[in-house]
């Protein structure tokens, strides 16, 4: 992409290491409060390991990366928080910008060698490093700005009751095969999508699939609820996954076996 008719050269100097390997996995926006360790690991054969001197005496860094899933963008686009409703995409963090560059500020936990040990993340794995810069509270840091209209929506969201989330006895029996026999769990992050708001949305992948039945895409995995008021009824889970790609599925084996089995009354 040469957006200004110019073009600039930018070589990876490492990738992250997680165990997120699908964009449903990864967060908006790191959870600080999330118990986890992920890694950077910088590329040898360029002294990185002498880039990183001196590095370990800050509690939190700044990772300028690549959003190297994305090969368009768009100068409006439909942030996942808040009513549907497109902003110019220099007033959000969308993936989907002239030129795909992301920064997240992360916490260091070690330095050893070429390689960074690191709090939660809202990277995928594989994601190309361009950058490490140390987080500085004193000019990093201005905590009572204005955001604009992401105040008007948390504004919102602070005076609304969230919504009640009850699964049925199917929907139960699915998801506890897929946590106990796969360990495939993506409970959390729907539940808190729906929670806040579970209707219809392209961004946050919800459609109306009928006059009834919702669908909240999980990644790879599918949840069918109803609404009614204010209370969320999961119905069901499906596999996203069609049989012909079932090999190139990152849980293939969970997707096969789900597809395969017969929840039936237990």
């Amino acid at each position: 992409m040469e957006p200004g008719g110019e073009s600039l050269i930018l070589r990876p100097i490492g990738h992250v290491r997680t165990a997120k390997r699908l964009k449903f996995d990864a967060p908006h926006q790191p959870d600080a409060d999330a118990e986890e360790t992920n890694r950077i690991e910088l590329l040898s054969g360029s002294e990185f390991e002498r880039a990183l001197d001196d590095l370990a005496g800050f509690e939190r860094i700044w990772l300028v990366w690549w959003f190297h899933r994305n090969a368009s963008w768009r100068p409006r686009v439909l942030p996942p928080r808040g009513p549907a409703k497109r902003r110019g995409v220099f007033a959000t963090r969308s993936p989907h910008r002239p030129n795909p560059l992301g920064l997240t500020c992360v916490r260091l936990l070690g330095v050893q060698g070429r390689v960074l040990t690191v709090g939660p993340l809202d990277l995928v794995d594989g994601t190309p490093i361009l950058d490490v810069k140390p987080y500085l509270p004193q000019v990093d840091a201005f905590p009572g700005s204005k955001a604009g209209w992401i105040d008007e929506i948390d504004a919102e969201l602070a005076g609304r009751e969230r919504y009640e989330i009850e699964v049925q006895p199917l929907a139960a029996r699915q998801l506890a095969y897929l946590r106990d026999a796969w360990d495939v769990d993506f409970t959390e992050r729907a539940f808190g999508i729906l929670g806040l708001d579970p209707t219809p949305h392209r961004t946050r992948r919800i459609l109306r699939v009928d006059d009834r039945l919702l669908r909240l895409a999980c990644g790879p995995w599918r949840l069918y609820y109803t609404l009614e008021g204010r209370r969320v009824s999961v119905e069901s889970i499906a596999s996203g996954y069609a049989d012909s790609i079932h090999a190139e599925a990152p849980d293939r084996a969970a997707h096969a076996a789900f597809v395969q089995r017969v929840f039936g009354d237990a």
